[in-house]
């Protein structure tokens, strides 16, 4: 069995749709309850072993949990204290209807989150409550989405246990819909003129991101990428493995690209995935000054 399965964007773009949305909703609760932290991280999800959780969110009764369980196609919400609540994921189920059981649900369980109910850069500008439209949810590629995110998510793992410096964990941010991890060198840089508020606070530091989505408008097929901010010169020209990965522009700065496809189609996906990785990493380092000796684990 390969490493990562088939997932072609186009073959479940309205699940994709429909799942991000579902994603935001929740991710929206997320961002309203937990406590502030650095960079964002307050904000994303998180890979389980049956799909996606928000893991602990502190309420004035002890804590709680949501979690998309996409074995058994179920959004399950719980708490510290033994509570329980949850619905079933289905073809049909709209993005409206899903807004209003996640509701009804926190609020038999005393728990009455207050967000902003409009998606943020998604694929829709339809408020949730409003939402019928959305409403696509194939079980086969749900699975597929679910297996393809832990398997990036071990790999993403492995890599990050190389670095000794300030690491996010690895997440999944639901306005863009991508699984990703950031390395810090620790220096402060000047935030972009013109720059908003999510990202001045995301590159207040130099950083080199990575991660995975599984393709958008621009870029119209899964893929690994990654990314230095700001970018450095002469980024562009380092040598990038295995051969399939290349260097793209991208809203006037460079991506490292490794095609899912691509990396499926070598004799180690794993393998070529986690060189991907360190070549993108190694060429951002050297071309930006960073101490790589200094920050490799032993």
């Amino acid at each position: 069995m390969n490493f990562f399965p088939e997932i072609p964007l186009e073959a479940w773009r309205p699940t994709k749709n429909t799942l991000h949305l579902y994603c935001q909703i929740v991710g929206k609760i997320r961002l309203a309850m937990h406590p502030r932290l650095n960079h964002w991280w307050h904000v994303p999800l998180y890979v389980s072993s049956r799909g996606l959780t928000t893991r602990r969110i502190p309420y004035s009764g002890g804590s709680f949990e949501i979690e998309f369980d996409l074995i058994d196609h179920r959004l399950a919400i719980t708490t510290s204290r033994g509570g329980r609540e949850d619905f079933a994921l289905y073809d049909g189920l709209s993005v409206a209807d899903f807004y209003s059981s996640v509701f009804a649900n926190l609020a038999k369980l005393g728990i009455e989150p207050k967000i902003k109910p409009i998606p943020y850069e998604a694929p829709s500008t339809t408020p949730f409550p409003e939402d019928t439209e959305n409403a696509a949810y194939d079980k086969k590629y749900v699975g597929r989405f679910h297996q393809t995110l832990v398997a990036v998510d071990d790999v993403l793992e492995e890599f990050r246990g190389r670095f000794v410096g300030k690491s996010t964990p690895v997440h999944l941010f639901w306005h863009s819909f991508d699984l990703a991890l950031t390395r810090f060198s620790g220096k402060r840089v000047p935030v972009r003129e013109g720059a908003n508020r999510v990202e001045s606070e995301a590159y207040s530091h130099e950083v080199i991101s990575f991660g995975f989505w599984f393709g958008d408008d621009r870029v119209p097929a899964p893929a690994f990428y990654a990314y230095v901010a700001p970018e450095p010169a002469g980024l562009a020209d380092e040598p990038l493995t295995p051969p399939t990965a290349k260097w793209a522009e991208s809203n006037g700065a460079h991506l490292a690209l490794l095609m899912l496809d691509d990396a499926r189609s070598s004799s180690d996906p794993r393998a070529a995935v986690l060189d991907f990785l360190e070549s993108a990493y190694q060429a951002g380092a050297r071309t930006a000054g960073w101490d790589t000796a200094e920050l490799t684990a032993i």
